[in-house]
């Protein structure tokens, strides 16, 4: 049947069904649905199918959007699978996790009267291809004779696993967690993206060839010089895991964490990998503070509902049309019962040795700083403080190269940031020629799948490197 010309007028836009969030806040898993076959392909049909598509430039990967929406719309789901992962190595996970809203739908040419839904078409993609048996087609790839080890099993990592795989280089890639995923696993919380998706992952990546050692610390459990020494490449994709400190009077109070180590304890927990209830950050009938306006904060407040939470404040020194986080995720937050403080800069943690507030101070916002964005100004006069047992300061995260880096001419910048070639022969290739990276620990904390597209990128670099490509 002639798809009408109209129908994307005709056909409003529909998500997936979401659970309350009196059902939600009630367990861990994700709370939306997921489409069939039949309100894939119809929302799949309201794609214009634009000459010049805003949607795949604005995406970070460049996935080929129009193409594989009209395969779904055709019915043609192994072809639209093999069609994504030409682009995305974890299309299921961006599906799930990526803010679209800023992203490949919010630059949809009929986002007006409701964008394409995207990346809820992106992660049907590859969940129901799979539960129908589809693999990614290994069948023409010869071994190029060739080993690189990967360090960090984050989207970078993976992302540079997957390319090699596809040119017939072997990598074997380390990671210090007990499972793959970095902060995919144990920084996002499950309500978001559960864990068997990533572990579904892993299963490919085994089948198309890559080995996995976990538990394993580079620098301490086996020396990089191994790695170098016995390998063809190095590839580190060892993303930002030190927490940003604000700086402010009563951090080191009792009731202060950081978001991260508060983040990887719940998920522990609920992965059966810590039973210790003593190690536990559990924040149930307390009143709770989150600093920062990020995915993080995010993450955080809506961790901290689950856990019964008397109340949970979120407060942040900008305007909600500046937070940096997905529009979605404070949407959600917001139905799950968190009150938020929007243009509130904390000044101070207080408390004698247990914390008892956090001083704030009203903001507007001023002239655009370095990055662009309008810098908040204080409002003098409006201190207030806000009641709290527990504080989360989540701030965001910055590289922290370790020493064996600079042991093995790997430079870091200034900020901790790994430095790489932007250009010439082999782009993200260290000042140690055999030596490449990508990722936060490049780039900066940033989106997943920012990271997916410098880890594949700089395995074709890798495979160039080594005369395979």
């Amino acid at each position: 049947m002639a798809k009408h010309p109209l129908q994307f007028i005709e056909v409003p836009r529909r998500d997936p069904d979401k659970q309350s969030a009196d059902e939600r806040v009630q367990h861990y898993g994700e709370i939306y649905g997921q489409f069939d076959n039949a309100d894939a392909a119809q929302q799949a049909g309201r794609c214009l199918d634009c000459g010049n598509p805003y949607c795949e430039w604005k995406c970070p990967v460049h996935n080929y959007i129009p193409n594989w929406l009209k395969l779904i719309e055709e019915g043609k789901l192994f072809e639209a699978a093999e069609l994504s992962h030409q682009t995305n190595s974890l299309p299921e996970i961006c599906g799930r996790v990526c803010p679209q809203d800023r992203l490949c739908e919010g630059a949809c040419t009929i986002n007006e009267m409701g964008a394409v839904s995207i990346g809820n078409i992106e992660k049907y993609i590859t969940d129901e291809a799979v539960k129908q048996g589809w693999r990614p087609d290994m069948s023409n790839v010869t071994d190029a004779g060739k080993r690189v080890a990967i360090v960090g099993a984050g989207p970078a990592g993976l992302g540079a696993a997957d390319i090699l795989a596809r040119e017939g280089i072997r990598s074997v890639v380390y990671d210090a967690y007990p499972e793959i995923g970095g902060l995919l696993t144990f920084g996002i919380p499950p309500f978001k993206l559960e864990k068997e998706v990533v572990q579904q992952r892993r299963e490919i990546l085994e089948g198309m060839g890559v080995e996995f050692v976990l538990n394993t610390r580079i620098g301490e459990d086996i020396a990089f010089a191994e790695l170098v020494d016995d390998f063809d490449a190095v590839f580190l994709g060892m993303g930002t895991y030190k927490y940003v400190s604000g700086n402010l009077p009563g951090e080191d109070l009792a009731g202060v964490f950081d978001a991260l180590p508060y983040l990887v304890s719940n998920i522990n927990h609920q992965l059966g990998i810590d039973k210790d209830p003593a190690s536990l950050i559990d924040f149930a009938g307390k009143n709770v503070v989150v600093l920062g306006g990020g995915d993080t904060g995010m993450d955080c407040n809506r961790t901290a509902i689950r856990q019964g939470a008397a109340s949970v404040t979120c407060a942040y020194r900008r305007d909600e049309e500046n937070m940096p986080g997905s529009r979605r995720e404070v949407a959600n937050s917001k139905e799950e019962g968190v009150r938020f403080l929007f243009n509130r800069q904390p000044v101070e943690i207080i408390g004698d040795t247990q914390v008892t507030g956090v001083k704030v101070v009203e903001t507007r916002l001023g002239a655009p700083g370095p990055d662009g964005r309008r810098q908040p100004e204080v409002v003098p006069g409006t201190e207030e403080i806000l009641p709290a047992d527990a504080v989360v300061i989540a701030f965001g995260f910055r590289p922290d190269p370790p020493d064996w880096l600079a042991e093995h001419q790997v430079e870091s910048l200034p900020s901790g940031r790994t430095r790489v070639a932007t250009h010439g022969d082999f782009p993200f290739q260290t000042s140690n020629p055999k030596v490449f990276a990508g990722g936060d620990m490049v780039r900066g904390s940033d989106l997943v799948v920012t990271a997916v597209f410098e880890g594949r990128e700089a395995a074709k670099s890798i495979s160039k490197f080594l005369g395979v490509w």
